[in-house]
């Protein structure tokens, strides 16, 4: 069992492409904020979407982040390999009553939905039963009613023996005004979110019998312990939704630190979408020393003569978030000619 007071950090790329600057930004934050701390360093491979992945991407992140001195404390797993996990968690949510089948097309929730903070708010047509039948519905959380409060503590090893045995239970209470979330960002400071005006009832698996991320990544935080989650700002509104679905499956919530992230001179944030260039691991010295700068971690010139592992040990020691705070976008840093 992993001790309370134990930091357990995390790296979870998809293996859509190789890594780009701002997923390096992501992955040497995590890595600096948990060996700060002492604490436990992880990868996981975000390859769940099999559609969307990239043959060979998955060894050719992993490579990358050696080449950075970046390498996981414990064997990378891949979400491709844990659907199992997955089914559990979601026939426990179908046990409390907290999801239900939807076979709304993309263009009837379009039809008839309001626009939020991530595209179209599902305006809850098959909440109360579905509309028409077809062969596979979607699944969707309920963001009305009522909302577990948080786990005060977990008995047993892994999300798969964890599921529902909150060692300290605690009856649900109704919240005014629909499914608020709150919670304290490290670096963005308290964020509110009204789940159900903002968001809607949400898919936790799709139609077509893949799980959505929302619920991989809760239940994987929880199979691997993982404590604290620094990632980037543009899955800020990502979380509470995840925090919902910690509390409905009685899991524990990880403190959360939301980096800024890198975007090109339109604005736009680094992406395989945007033509991000893979990073240069033939200069790996330079390239860690950019990312260091972009995280305003200011680091000597002296450093630009070192190895790899004298500026990830250096960065370590003199790791300040603080200077990152309120921060969600800072510019790429481009290369001068």
């Amino acid at each position: 069992m992993t001790s309370s007071t134990e930091y357990r950090g995390r790296f979870a790329p998809s293996p859509t492409g190789p890594l780009h600057f701002g997923s390096l930004v992501a992955a040497v934050g995590s890595y600096l904020d948990a060996k700060h701390h002492h604490g436990t360093w992880l990868v996981r491979m975000e390859d769940l979407d099999t559609p969307r992945s990239v043959p060979g991407a998955a060894e050719d992140i992993l490579r990358t982040l050696e080449a950075f001195g970046l390498h996981s404390d414990e064997p990378v797993i891949f979400q491709s390999q844990r659907t199992a996990a997955y089914e559990e968690a979601l026939q426990r949510l179908k046990d409390i009553g907290a999801v239900y089948p939807c076979c709304c097309t993309r263009k009837e929730i379009a039809d008839s939905a309001l626009h939020g903070i991530e595209g179209f708010v599902y305006p809850g047509t098959c909440r109360f039963g579905m509309a028409h039948q077809r062969a596979t519905p979607a699944w969707r959380v309920r963001t009305d009613g009522l909302l577990p409060p948080p786990c005060r503590g977990r008995d047993g090893e892994g999300v798969e023996a964890s599921l529902s045995h909150c060692s300290t239970p605690i009856p649900a209470f109704p919240l005014q005004g629909g499914r608020s979330i709150e919670f304290d960002d490290a670096l963005q400071g308290r964020i509110t979110q009204n789940l159900e005006r903002e968001i809607g009832d949400f898919v936790v698996k799709r139609a077509d019998g893949l799980f959505a991320y929302q619920l991989a990544v809760v239940v994987d935080d929880a199979f691997q312990h993982i404590t604290h989650i620094v990632r980037g700002a543009d899955l800020l509104a990502s979380t509470p939704r995840q925090i919902l679905l910690q509390r409905l499956l009685g899991l524990p919530t990880p403190h959360y630190m939301h980096l800024p992230v890198a975007v090109n001179e339109a604005g736009e944030k680094l992406s395989k979408q945007t033509l991000a260039a893979p990073v240069d691991v033939a200069q790996p010295v330079a390239t860690l020393l950019r990312v260091l700068d972009f995280l305003r971690q200011e680091p000597p010139d002296e450093l630009r003569n070192s190895d790899v592992g004298t500026v990830l040990g250096w960065a370590v020691r003199n790791w300040d978030a603080e200077k990152l705070q309120g921060i969600k976008t800072l510019p790429y840093p481009v290369i001068p000619a």
